[in-house]
């Protein structure tokens, strides 16, 4: 049978619900979807395919996912350095009100996507302004963003588009979308607690259960966010959100560093799931989320590496590891293993995106996102198991080749559809 794609030679790490590794695997691909995982001498003799990747001496796994980012914000990398949260958003809202258009959103969003690339990640969950010229960037390199209408009541917003106005607005969007594709789910962004009141909250969300739609929204990133939102509403944000019915399997929460219990109990209950972004929740000091306690409740959690302006990269591998590792601080060193942080970046992501029939795994049927790991380095031998060398040893720079959706957008450490030389002088051009 001929096929588009055959990737084969290297150890196969499916992230399937047993974990399994196929040693000298390999993966067949057609129409964008995995055909088959087994033995490459099995798969090569089955399969005549239009273009190859020889994976010997690496190790084949699913395209990381970043959970929660906001991929324009490479616009400002650097820029709001060793402050608060509070103190970040203040910079930001200003500097996104002078600098935010739809090309600059675009131009900032193909460098993000390069970026992601070259570190395996081959999806993102992304809020913020001009969605529509953010899709169209990732469309044009091929890669899988899964993005949506932003709702936040603040003065001026960037694109014009009052409160009053956007459900109007929102709904054209998700109309215009028609129904879920494979791999891709409608999603609405409710910004927060603290940019939006309990009945805006309740409307916005009463939209997306309309179409169907995931909504993310920021909720217990710090202390501070709390307070506020105590003051402003009386209920903690998860606590309110609960209590007005909005929280459900249909819901990401970004960030949930700040939670109680009771919290923890009702996200469980409700199927909610988490975005967790220790690398932006350490570097704002908004302290670490209980993601063992989540865990240990039933929550599912996936990774973040919130945006470039906040965490300084879009390197999901990094937060795997920080993910690993920063639970630990708490005594115990089995908070959070190697395999768990692995999966949290993989399978678990695609759960919490409401999309783990189809992405986070190496299974017939699910789309073809994987990436190729190269273990060819000092740093990477000995290589006693693949979950310990990707959460504890390897670095993105490691990752050698880079499939979404049967396409191959990096080859050789070579990006096959972004410019990179010209998209960073784009960007470079606004400053």
């Amino acid at each position: 049978m001929s096929i588009d794609l055959l990737i084969h030679g290297g150890d196969v790490l499916t992230v399937d619900d047993a974990g399994t590794v196929v040693p000298g695997g390999a993966v067949a691909v057609h129409g964008g979807g995995i055909l088959a995982v087994g033995p490459s001498d099995e798969l090569r003799e089955r399969y005549t395919a239009a273009e190859e990747i020889d994976a010997a001496g690496c190790l084949v796994l699913p395209g990381l996912i970043n959970t929660h980012t906001h991929l324009a914000m490479t616009l400002l990398r650097g820029r709001a350095d060793d402050v608060t949260l509070q103190g970040f958003l203040e910079r930001v809202l200003k500097w996104e009100a002078e600098l935010l258009a739809p090309e600059n959103v675009a131009a900032a969003v193909r460098l993000a996507v390069a970026e992601s690339v070259r570190a395996g990640v081959t999806s993102a969950l992304d809020m913020y302004w001009f969605h529509e010229a953010a899709e169209r960037a990732a469309r044009e390199a091929g890669w899988r963003l899964h993005t949506g209408p932003t709702f936040m009541d603040v003065p001026g917003p960037p694109d014009g588009i009052a409160y009053e106005e956007r459900l109007g607005w929102a709904r054209r969007d998700l109309e215009a979308r028609g129904p879920a594709r494979p791999g891709h789910r409608p999603v609405v962004f409710a910004h927060s607690a603290y940019t939006l009141s309990p009945g805006q909250l309740t409307e916005v969300f009463a939209l997306a259960r309309e179409f169907g739609a995931l909504v993310h929204i920021h909720a217990a990133e710090n202390a501070t966010e709390v307070a506020t939102v105590e003051v402003q509403h009386g209920k903690r944000p998860v606590e309110l959100l609960d209590s007005l019915g909005l929280l459900g399997p249909d819901v990401l929460l970004a960030h949930a560093v700040d939670l109680t219990g009771p919290e923890i109990a009702a996200m469980a209950r409700t199927g909610t799931a988490v975005a967790h972004c220790p690398v932006s929740n350490l570097k704002l000091g908004c302290g670490i989320a209980p993601v063992p306690r989540l865990l240990s409740a039933g929550v599912t959690v996936g990774l973040g590496t919130d945006g470039a302006v906040s965490s300084n990269s879009l390197d999901v591998l990094g937060a795997v590891r920080q993910a690993a590792l920063v639970h630990k601080a708490s005594g115990d060193p089995t908070a959070v293993g190697a395999e768990q942080a692995v999966r949290m970046a993989t399978i678990e992501g695609a759960r919490a995106l409401g999309l783990g029939e189809r992405l986070g795994s190496l299974e017939a049927g699910k789309r073809a996102d994987l990436i190729v790991v190269d273990l060819d380095a000092p740093h990477l031998r000995p290589r006693h198991d693949p979950w310990s060398t990707l959460a504890y040893a390897a670095h993105s720079s490691d990752v050698r080749d880079t499939v979404v959706d049967g396409r191959v957008l990096m080859r050789d450490r070579g990006l096959t559809t972004v410019d990179e030389r010209a998209v960073i002088a784009d960007l470079e051009a606004l400053l």
